[in-house]
């Protein structure tokens, strides 16, 4: 449906965005308090909440990825500890329930509802009930996780197995082992992370055999299999895979069409008026 209009918040350098554009979308605008010099639709640098309080009503939907360091279980490791973070999931996920349009609330998953880091930390309200997708939903060679909220229904793809394969002993030697661990192709002999903060064949969740070690090869392997080409290596570590919201977004896009079926102007054309999404939907896996 032509004209639709997405609102991209906290877009970062636009892995979220990219997949929404290839879902269908055609008018996609992203904020972001940084400069996004590769953002690759129409960027707004302002704060992520101040232009939704005051601009939010001129879209059709709207996607929120809140900072998720916060959220994220990397804070049990000794050398994060006692960092801050802010966490914005409970703000963001009242205005857009206030503003009533259809939205996606994305976060990792230590920001499920009920998880155990939430509840020690007082936190239980930021907590997500949703769905989540994986690499592996899509045929990809990664897991990357990832929560999904919103006020409208969705079905998650089945999720296969995970499978981490080790890979070969590098010419030098070295063995495939780290610490007892198998070592993914996505961490250095010494369980570094290569495109990313990660420890011990854990990180940004890239676990495919076949893909080169090392920091310059790596990571734009790394992008490649994320379908991303336009990002350098500190935004991709923060990227959303565009598969993930590709799938959302064809479901958004069927949501709103749903929806804003009917509702015509005088010229035949779809009008802004829309009923009222359910403000709780359940979302999940099969």
């Amino acid at each position: 449906m032509a004209g639709l209009r997405l609102l991209d918040l906290f877009c970062g350098a636009g892995g979220a965005a990219m997949g929404y554009s290839r879902a269908g979308f055609t008018d996609i605008v992203g904020v972001d308090i940084k400069p996004q010099p590769h953002y690759p639709f129409t960027f707004i640098q302002a704060d992520a909440l101040e232009y939704l309080a005051e601009h939010g009503q001129e879209f059709d939907a709207i996607h929120a990825s809140p900072p998720c360091q916060g959220y994220s279980i990397m804070n049990n490791l000794p050398w994060l500890k006692g960092r801050s973070y802010p966490l914005l999931i409970l703000p963001v996920r009242e205005m857009l329930e206030a503003i009533g349009l259809p939205y996606v609330l994305e976060n990792v998953v230590g920001a499920r509802y009920g998880a155990k880091g939430l509840t020690k930390r007082g936190l239980e309200a930021h907590g997500l009930q949703a769905g989540w997708l994986c690499g592996t939903m899509f045929g990809l060679p990664f897991y990357r996780h990832r929560l999904f909220a919103g006020n409208w229904f969705w079905l998650a793809p089945g999720h296969p197995k995970h499978r981490i394969r080790t890979i070969p002993s590098p010419p030098d030697g070295g063995g495939t082992m780290n610490h007892g661990r198998p070592r993914d192709p996505f961490h250095d002999k010494d369980g570094k992370s290569i495109i990313g903060p990660g420890n011990l064949g854990k990180g940004n969740g890239a676990q495919a055999a076949g893909v080169g070690v090392g920091h310059a090869k790596g990571w734009r392997l790394a992008a490649e299999a994320m379908g991303i080409d336009w990002m350098n290596r500190a935004e991709l570590t923060q990227a959303i895979p565009p598969a993930y919201t590709e799938f959302i977004g064809k479901a958004l896009l069927a949501n709103l069409q749903g929806t804003l079926r009917g509702v015509r102007g005088p010229s035949g054309r779809c009008g802004r008026r829309r009923p009222r999404i359910a403000r709780r939907a359940t979302l999940g896996a099969l």
